[in-house]
């Protein structure tokens, strides 16, 4: 890979970090906004998911400016919105103002976890694809790491008021992000099926293809019209495939553990500093796995990943729903370890690379904001149940139904899931890989 396209890439998945950033900032100020409001724990519950909310709508309808105006300056607009809602959250009077520019911080979130995978699964070279995509998720387990090492230390800079210093500095890296996304071109995939606009697809493929003319008859051939609908019989395998992919995402219980990482471990006998501590833990373990999926993904594949990180999930859920059920929690810290370690070599490695590549040219963005949108969906179902289940149920039940649910997606990865290493987009199709 040559200097531009590295620089390209890691721009773009800088708003992956803004992406772990916005979302775990959260776990620091959750128990603050409860008792600084006096939340019960379903209002708790809307408070921590509005956010979530946002998001779905983010990655329902972020495929709309992508395919209208291009996936650089809808990126460039989300680095703004996140911003804005950041300061805004910060500065909130009240819970509704806060949970209103949360939610715009979802949007945000959404339409980056859409529009970001898109811009580079588009402009990457076929054997650097995941690498290069999941380069975003790199930036998200960074940026959820930032955010609880600030948290941790940013806790007591300001008393009962410190979860206002944990939400702002998100400001500060969204207007970097939006700087650097004007020295990145558009797509040339959007720029010669959206924008009709050879001459600038034909400068950006000299940099990324060896073959120029190759692949912008391939881009141009072998694919149907730009404006065909998503949902019709034609797509039913990348869209089931996609469906499954990003529920099981989120029946993993990995964004109860984000969000509420300091109240799974003050649930099990944990003090606020330890757990805070603890949190910073979870950043560095799901950074470092992280990493090992970049080097493996290319190299093993999505699918093989993904059996690694299955039975990961379900050998760590299970030892964590033991602890719970024991009353034990000498172990439950790295418990929580090995199950952050399966999530980041496994779903979290695979999800937007998966998600980005197996739509065809003409509803890649479109299909890309449906599985956002569902892994979006069930993360906020998480987050608005999981303060009432944990405070009526217990940990034990409610990590027995997630290792339940890994059960489902080992034969989901077994029985349904294609292999997608090394294929060209346009080739998805061609070379039978959607085949169930």
């Amino acid at each position: 890979m040559n200097r531009k396209l590295i620089f390209w890439s890691i721009t773009v998945g800088l708003g992956g970090f803004l992406f772990g950033l916005d979302v775990a900032v959260i776990s620091g100020a959750e128990q603050a906004i409860q008792k600084l409001w006096g939340l019960s724990n379903w209002m708790h519950g809307t408070a921590i998911a509005m956010a979530l909310y946002g998001t779905a709508f983010g990655a329902a309808f972020g495929n709309i400016p992508a395919n209208k105006i291009g996936r650089k300056k809808t990126l460039f607009w989300i680095g703004i919105l996140f911003f804005v809602s950041s300061l805004g959250a910060a500065v909130a009077p009240n819970v509704y103002i806060f949970m209103l520019f949360r939610f715009i911080s979802g949007l945000s979130i959404g339409a980056s976890s859409m529009v970001a995978p898109v811009y580079i699964s588009e402009i990457a070279p076929p054997k650097f694809r995941g690498r290069m995509v999941i380069s975003f998720q790199l930036n998200i387990v960074f940026g959820i790491l930032v955010a609880y090492l600030s948290n941790y230390l940013l806790q007591g800079i300001a008393g009962a008021n410190d979860w206002r210093w944990m939400l702002g500095v998100v400001a500060f890296p969204s207007l970097i992000f939006s700087v650097l996304m004007t020295m990145v071109p558009e797509t040339p995939r959007w720029l010669l099926l959206h924008n009709n606009n050879e001459a600038a697809a034909r400068k950006v493929l000299a940099i990324t293809e060896d073959d120029v003319d190759k692949t912008i008859a391939e881009i141009k051939g072998g694919n149907s019209p730009v404006k065909e609908k998503l949902f019709n019989k034609k797509f039913y395998k990348p869209l089931l495939l996609a469906f499954l992919l990003a529920s099981f995402n989120q029946l993993s219980g990995i964004n109860a553990i984000i969000y509420f990482a300091p109240k799974v471990f003050a649930m099990a006998g944990i003090q606020r500093d330890s757990a805070l501590l603890g949190t910073v833990g979870i950043g560095a373990v799901n950074l470092a796995f992280t990493l090992i999926g970049w080097y493996l993904i290319d190299r093993f594949g999505r699918k093989t990943l993904m059996y690694i990180g299955s039975v990961g999930y379900i050998i760590s859920l299970a030892l964590i729903a033991f602890s719970f059920n024991s009353g034990s929690n000498t172990f439950l810290v790295y418990y929580v370890f090995m199950f952050i370690a399966a999530h980041a070599i496994g779903q979290g490695a695979v999800i937007w690379v998966f998600i980005s590549e197996i739509f065809p040219n003409s509803v890649r963005a479109t299909g890309t904001s449906f599985g956002c949108l569902t892994h979006w969906v069930w993360a906020a179902i998480v987050a608005q149940v999981f303060p009432y289940f944990a405070a009526n149920i217990g940990g034990a039940y409610i990590f027995s139904f997630f290792c339940a649910m890994m059960v489902l997606q080992l034969l989901y990865v077994w029985k349904m899931m294609p292999e997608t290493k090394g294929l060209a987009l346009e080739d998805m199709n061609n070379q039978m890989i959607l085949h169930i």
